[in-house]
């Protein structure tokens, strides 16, 4: 009688034991996927690809790295030829439409080619970030450089936008977006100014680290 109860405890315990795994095979099958980290690259031409085949274009590019790395990402490129920071502001809400979990702001280049005043560049650079902050978005604000022949007091001026800015919102700092690739002819394509496909690739072997550490989590 005893053996009785006992086999029929185990066989009630192994019942139990079924029916929890199957609630959570279940349960599993139910949820959803969890959702690609959604990046946008918001920038001018250097974002764009400008001169380059699409799948050679920064967000491309950088899309190509991550997942190797192991990440579950998708990099979309807002990136418009000649566009300044004004011309950022304009088009930040259509930009921002697939609520983006990440941004990775490059825009100023061009507003340091037309010697744009720097406070006007700093002006708008703090709308766009105020309006990420909001969203919310993390934010990777990713700086440019000045020439030289704009002068010293420009060129002082202009540098110091993006570190106060960075400060100022704390966002991480990618100082300069042509590290490592300026003034290289072998990086840059006939205009001395867009980088070529091996440029980008250099551009986002530096900065990836960067952009990893804003995704917040390892590689699967």
């Amino acid at each position: 009688m005893q053996s009785r109860h006992i086999q029929q405890a185990t066989l009630f315990t192994a019942l139990r034991r079924c029916h929890f795994f199957a609630a959570i095979t279940l349960l599993l099958l139910a949820s959803p996927a969890l959702a690609a980290t959604r990046i946008l690259a918001f920038g001018d031409s250097l974002t764009a690809g400008f001169g380059l085949a699409p799948d050679q274009a920064f967000p491309e590019r950088l899309a190509a790295r991550l997942k190797a790395d192991g990440y579950d990402v998708t990099v979309a490129n807002g990136g418009v030829s000649g566009d300044t920071t004004a011309d950022g502001v304009a088009r930040l809400d259509w930009a921002m439409a697939d609520h983006p979990e990440i941004v990775l702001l490059e825009l100023g280049a061009n507003d340091m080619l037309r010697g744009i005043d720097p406070g006007v560049t700093e002006k708008n650079l703090t709308a766009i970030l105020t309006q990420l902050r909001a969203a919310p978005a993390k934010v990777l604000l990713i700086g440019m450089k000045a020439p030289v022949n704009w002068g010293p007091d420009y060129e002082h001026a202009f540098d110091a936008i993006y570190p106060g800015l960075a400060k100022r919102f704390d966002v991480p700092l990618y100082p300069f977006f042509l590290d490592g690739v300026a003034l290289d002819p072998k990086l840059n394509q006939g205009d001395g100014l867009h980088p070529n496909a091996a440029g980008v690739d250099i551009i986002v072997d530096r900065i990836v680290p960067a952009v990893e550490r804003l995704i917040g989590k390892g590689a699967s």
